[in-house]
């Protein structure tokens, strides 16, 4: 019998990118290594200042079409568009708000949840998080998953030692590695150049 809590994480919001050379150029921004993602497989990422400093952390996601999911806090989203249009230049890329699609997090014991039409994928930080669900029909939570709270959630996250933007994780403030990214599968240091790299590594 599944024993699965989950909520919608409407404290969560999503960003589209897309265009032919979406990975390459997002490989050149972020602290993990973009070519690991895959279907099923996101990635855990920052994105820094030139300085090493934190401003976003956010799961980089196999859309299924070829596009890239970012999944980000809401609150950090609108800037960290602006921010990714500001590295955009003359590549072939597109970065667009992803509107028509809920974030659900699930966790507990039981297999992965199923739900019709949506993108399951465990998280990649620790297992003991369970899964994060993309539906664009906004049911994102199965019917036998018992209803939990955002402060369930964060319970749990601050039980296992894992950082939220906005409260551990400071803009401008925080250095990653302080923060247990290495741990948490956040960075990688063999993937070459990105912004912030020479101080991160």
């Amino acid at each position: 019998m599944s024993r699965l809590r989950g909520f919608v994480a409407e404290h969560r919001a999503l960003l589209r990118i897309g265009g032919v050379d979406a990975r390459d150029w997002l490989q050149g921004l972020v602290s993990n290594d973009v070519r690991h993602l895959a279907p099923g497989r996101p990635v855990y990422a920052a994105m820094l200042t030139p300085q090493g400093k934190y401003l976003f952390d956010f799961f980089l996601v196999e859309a299924g079409d070829g596009a890239v999911l970012i999944d980000v806090a809401a609150d950090r989203a609108a800037a960290l568009a602006q921010r990714l249009s500001m590295y955009r230049l003359r590549r072939a890329v597109t970065v667009e708000a992803e509107t028509s699609a809920s974030v659900a997090l699930v966790w507990g014991d039981g297999p992965a949840p199923a739900v019709d039409r949506a993108l399951v994928v465990r998280d990649p930080r620790t297992p003991a998080l369970g899964w994060r669900v993309y539906a664009d029909d906004g049911e994102a939570v199965p019917a036998d998953v018992a209803p939990a709270t955002r402060a369930d959630y964060d319970a749990l996250r601050v039980a296992l030692g894992v950082p939220e933007t906005g409260v551990e994780l400071i803009p401008d403030d925080t250095f990653i590695l302080e923060a247990g990214f290495e741990r948490l599968h956040g960075v990688d240091f063999r993937k070459g150049c990105y912004v912030g790299q020479e101080v991160t590594a």
